[in-house]
């Protein structure tokens, strides 16, 4: 078994998570947060969440689990599933983090709409990316920004996630310098 890496980022597939975007998506945190990573996954299903009336699943129960779980070596986790997550409030939600905690959860279900060559295609990564970066903003303090070319706008479409950007703006790159700085990064 190879050792925990102190203060990485955990990137925890589940089951029907596709092994193939997990590199791509660990390359970019490492470049963008400057923190090494590691798959492992901490969730096997996620299952206990599941609405049945919905026919969807809960991404704050799934978050919860997912905090207790996370080890305490580990700077942050981000769980990555294929399910269609929501909360109860919203239709849908690509993901969901612990403002300034350490999890944080995207799906790639709704990351597919509008593509037809998947599972490969480049949109297709790119949009999982964008959202796995998002959600591990929130758990670094950052908020939604109203840039739409930001990494952390808020999305309420596809074409939301499509329009920005896989970086963050002047103030976003402040933000999360400082809080990386505060982390002693």
């Amino acid at each position: 078994m190879i050792a925990p890496m102190e203060n990485s980022i955990i990137i925890s597939p589940t089951r029907d998570c596709s092994p193939e975007i997990l590199l791509p998506i660990g390359t970019k945190i490492q470049h963008i947060f400057g923190y090494r990573t590691e798959i492992r996954p901490l969730l096997e299903n996620v299952e206990f969440a599941l609405d049945t009336n919905r026919k969807q699943y809960e991404s704050t129960k799934i978050l919860d689990k997912l905090a207790r779980r996370v080890p305490a070596y580990a700077l942050r986790v981000l769980a990555i599933t294929a399910v269609d997550l929501f909360i109860p409030i919203l239709t849908h939600v690509y993901g969901q983090a612990q403002l300034g905690g350490r999890a944080c959860i995207i799906s790639t279900y709704r990351l597919k709409e509008g593509l037809f060559a998947l599972p490969h295609s480049e949109a297709y990564l790119v949009r999982i990316v964008k959202e796995a970066l998002h959600e591990l903003g929130h758990t670094f303090q950052l908020r939604h920004c109203p840039d739409p070319a930001c990494l952390m706008h808020y999305c309420r479409s596809i074409a939301d996630v499509d329009r920005k950007s896989d970086r963050m703006c002047r103030y976003c790159s402040v933000l999360i310098k400082d809080e990386l700085n505060r982390l002693g990064r």
